[in-house]
C-alpha cells in the first residue's frame, strides 16, 4: 500500500473537512494513483489547482504517487499587480467566455450585463456543459464540485459566494476582469450583442412613463427585448461599478 502526506493551501482548504484543513495529513492511496486522482478523491476539483509539489519538485497531474511522498497543493495565484507599469493596450486582447451551470442563472445575467459572453440554460446536463466548454473555449462556473472534476474541463471556477452580486464580484476579482468589462453591450436574456434602436420603431412597446422620459434605447432582434436607462439600469450600473472597485482594491492589496 502507498501512503502519501498532503498539505493544501489557502482557499483549497474550503473543499476539505475541518480536520484536514491547513495542516498535513496522511492518506492511503491506490498503487497506481496519480496526483490528480488523489487530489480529487480528497474533494478538491483539479480546475482549482495551479501548482503541485511532490517532495519539493513541481509535477503535473499525471505524476504517480509513491510511498512516503509529500504533496503540497496550491490554488491559482493572484494576478501580479502591474498597475504601476506601462500597458501597451488600454484593454486586454482577449475577453474570457463563460458557461454557467443551472444554479447560477443570476450570475449569468450579471456577467452578461457586465459584457461577458456567458452561455446559460437550466436544462444543460453536466456532460453537455463540459462539451460546450471544450468546444467553445469557455470557463465553467459552478457550485458543483463534481462537475469541475470531469476530465474534459480544463478551465473552471468554483463559485463560493451565494448571492449573484457577490458572485459577480468574486469572479471579477479572481479573474481580474475589470478592464475587460463592456457594461450593457450584451442582452441579458439571449446573450447576443445589443444595438441602438430608434425610439419610433418601439414606441408601441414602451410604457407611457418611458415614452415621456427616455430617448435612447438598445435591443436585440432575436429576443425582441428593449432596454433603456431607467432605475433598474442604474442599479445594474452600480452593481458593475462595485465589482470593478473590488478588483481595484484587490490589486492594491496584492
Amino acid at each position: 500500500m502507498v501512503t502519501a502526506t498532503f498539505h493544501f493551501y489557502e482557499e483549497l482548504n474550503d473543499f476539505l473537512p475541518p480536520a484536514r484543513r491547513r495542516r498535513e495529513f496522511s492518506v492511503a492511496c491506490a498503487e497506481a494513483a496519480t496526483t490528480k486522482h488523489m487530489i480529487e478523491a480528497l474533494g478538491v476539483p483539479h480546475t482549482e489547482v495551479e501548482l503541485i509539489l511532490v517532495n519539493g519538485e513541481s509535477v503535473g497531474f499525471d505524476r504517480r504517487l509513491r510511498d512516503q511522498d509529500r504533496v503540497a497543493v496550491y490554488p491559482k495565484f493572484e494576478a501580479l499587480d502591474v498597475t504601476p507599469l506601462l500597458r501597451v493596450r488600454e484593454r486586454p486582447l482577449r475577453t474570457p467566455q463563460f458557461i454557467a451551470d443551472a444554479h447560477l442563472g443570476g450570475l449569468a445575467r450579471l456577467l452578461r450585463m457586465a459584457g461577458f459572453d456567458t452561455r446559460y440554460d437550466n436544462g444543460y446536463h453536466d456532460r453537455e456543459i463540459a462539451e460546450i466548454a471544450a468546444r467553445e473555449a469557455r470557463i465553467v462556473l459552478t457550485r458543483d464540485r463534481d462537475l469541475l472534476k470531469l476530465r474534459s474541463i480544463t478551465h473552471g471556477c468554483y463559485v463560493r459566494a451565494v448571492h449573484p452580486p457577490e458572485q459577480l464580484r468574486e469572479i471579477m476579482v479572481r479573474l481580474d476582469l475589470a478592464r475587460s468589462a463592456r457594461p450593457f453591450s450584451l442582452c441579458l436574456v439571449c446573450n447576443a450583442p445589443l444595438h441602438p434602436i430608434d425610439k419610433a420603431a418601439v414606441l408601441d412597446r414602451l410604457p407611457p412613463s418611458v415614452r415621456d422620459s427616455q430617448q435612447h434605447f438598445t435591443g436585440r432582434d432575436v429576443c425582441h427585448r428593449v432596454f433603456w436607462q431607467g432605475s433598474h439600469w442604474r442599479r445594474m450600473q452600480q452593481c458593475v461599478a462595485d465589482a470593478q472597485a473590488a478588483c481595484a482594491a484587490a490589486g492594491a492589496e496584492s
